[in-house]
């Protein structure tokens, strides 16, 4: 986890170093009256508003955003509004997020951080190193139709090789791309409740008990369900599965 932390803070390094190198981190001045005064200079700013970004490129750049929005259509379709708590399915989802992209996170570690923390390769080296391993893996669940539409509104020339798409362009691609597969996930996911939702309420009609709600008698069929196919265990392996098929 500290690992992809990392790897993600260096992909947005450039950032850093565009404040004047040579300046030390805090500078103490003396006052008339004898006080000292402490100022913060650019890097420090430059670094603060990189960490802010963090939370986003977690999103943006991760499996999380497909995952968080399948969960959140499986809460929905069984009709638990509030159970698993918005906490529970963001912490489930950032820790999957994380498995899935050990790979990635170990790879941006071990060829970009670690060689620039030794000193070995330059800041823009180390750079291009960390981002290879996420521009790889945008690419391989990023639709060419999501990239072809966000050339062609950016006018960016032809594209002819996966290497040749631009950092700028293949970020709203590959989030473009991710909700649709999330809603196609959650469109299967949706379908046997709704079948269940479809014959409660066809046989309460047909006893005439329309004045109770089918989404209380169908609450517990669905659960059972659940519980029966283990949902938990194959919903978890189908989306872990779906970024290396």
């Amino acid at each position: 986890m500290i690992r992809g932390l990392i790897a993600l803070l260096l992909v947005f390094l450039p950032l850093i170093s565009m404040a004047e190198p040579g300046i030390p981190a805090v500078t103490l001045t003396t006052g008339e009256d004898g006080g000292q005064n402490y100022s913060v200079t650019l890097q420090i700013l430059a670094l603060m508003t990189v960490l802010t970004l963090l939370p986003a490129a977690l999103m943006m750049m991760t499996s999380f955003t497909r995952i968080i929005i399948v969960l959140s259509i499986l809460r929905q379709a069984m009709g638990v509004q509030s159970t698993p708590s918005n906490q529970v399915l963001i912490g489930l989802s950032l820790f999957l997020t994380f498995f899935i992209m050990h790979p990635v996170f170990d790879n941006a570690y071990q060829n970009g951080v670690q060689p620039y923390m030794d000193g070995e390769i330059e800041v823009l080296d180390a750079v291009e190193k960390v981002s290879t391993p996420f521009k790889e893996f945008m690419l391989a669940q990023t639709r060419e139709s999501d990239i072809e539409l966000f050339a062609s509104i950016s006018g960016h020339g032809t594209i002819e090789t996966a290497e040749d798409v631009p950092f700028t362009l293949l970020l709203p691609a590959f989030v473009t791309s991710e909700l649709k597969t999330a809603f196609q996930i959650g469109f299967l996911v949706f379908i046997p409740f709704l079948i269940i939702d479809l014959v409660v309420a066809s046989v309460l009609m047909a006893m005439g008990m329309m004045m109770l709600s089918p989404m209380l008698i169908s609450l517990p069929f669905k659960l059972m369900l659940f519980v029966l196919i283990d949902g938990w265990a194959l919903l978890m392996g189908t989306l872990a599965s779906s970024f290396y098929v």
